[in-house]
């Protein structure tokens, strides 16, 4: 049987997607690519239905360079309550304890001046981090409990905004593999009354502008009054993803030898990090590192066809 043909428009780049609450990021996803009737998408890391905020989706040639948004840093503002704990950390699981609480504002900045910085978190139950091959949530709803390793994050800024007990709002800056719900249910064990996300909202993501996102919602609306080519003037070129990188301009015949695969000599390239190469008339090529060689060898690559 011969391979079976994709279905859809071929076409390359990403929107900065406003999720909605009470949806699955992947079903978001999914409406987002029927919306564009694109052959090829994805997201670039889950929110909990429960949560909303910035979800990049990347279209075609973008996917390509969509893992490297897991790695970048995100921020959140993020509301939590105290004297409750749940199932799941949040509001979406049922209240496993209750406890008094007699907190006040000046213990609650006391506390959270422990979670500043470079801390170890152990991840929920309810995560999607795989033990043996299975999801941990899969575990948990089974009634199962394994043991989970500390994770290494760093908590850039963590800042009060607002204290209504038991009520507290957090904006929270933080590096990839951060959970918010773990968090919030941390500062609630060492005020020694527990606590749970109510509400979640991802401000930003790397280096991207909270004021690009768009609903899905707008979306609908821009497709029936312009059809699809209103729908591609929201796209955000194939390059965005790694849109912060240093850059490195080839000429045309290192551009050639680039995209065919092969390491290239470049002066003064960057030797520590992943840069992104442009060809001639600035033509986004992909991205590339240095090698053991000294020579610039292609990462991901875009493609030519």
């Amino acid at each position: 049987m011969g391979r079976r043909r994709k279905s859809g428009r071929n076409i390359d780049g990403m929107i900065l997607l406003n999720k909605s609450i009470n949806k699955t990021s992947n079903f978001e996803l999914q409406q987002v690519r029927r919306l564009f009737n694109a052959n090829k998408a994805g997201h670039t890391g889950s929110l909990d239905p429960l949560a909303t905020g910035m979800l990049p989706i990347c279209f075609g040639e973008s996917t390509k360079f969509s893992q490297f948004l897991l790695d970048a840093d995100k921020g959140y503002r993020v509301t939590g309550k105290l004297g409750e704990k749940t199932e799941t950390s949040d509001a979406d699981g049922e209240i496993i304890q209750t406890l008094p609480v007699s907190v006040t504002k000046k213990q609650l900045l006391k506390v959270m001046e422990n979670f500043r910085g470079d801390i170890k978190q152990i991840p929920s139950m309810y995560s999607a981090i795989k033990h043996n091959g299975q999801p941990l949530y899969k575990l948990a709803r089974q009634g199962l409990t394994v043991e989970r390793a500390p994770r290494d994050i760093t908590i850039y800024d963590l800042k009060l905004i607002s204290f209504d007990s038991p009520w507290f709002v957090l904006d929270v800056e933080c590096s990839k593999g951060t959970y918010i719900r773990n968090l919030v249910e941390d500062i609630g064990d060492q005020l020694n009354c527990g606590a749970h996300v109510t509400a979640l909202d991802r401000t930003w993501v790397g280096p991207f502008d909270p004021e690009n996102m768009i609903s899905f919602e707008e979306l609908s609306a821009i497709k029936e009054e312009q059809g699809f080519t209103g729908l591609d003037e929201q796209l955000l070129p194939v390059d965005t993803p790694v849109a912060d990188w240093p850059e490195l301009h080839l000429r045309d015949d290192l551009a050639h030898y680039f995209l065919q695969g092969q390491a290239i000599l470049i002066p003064n390239a960057p030797t520590d990090e992943l840069f992104r190469l442009y060809g001639p008339n600035d033509k986004f090529l992909g991205v590339g590192e240095v090698d053991d060689d000294g020579k610039v060898a292609p990462r991901r690559l875009i493609s030519t066809e």
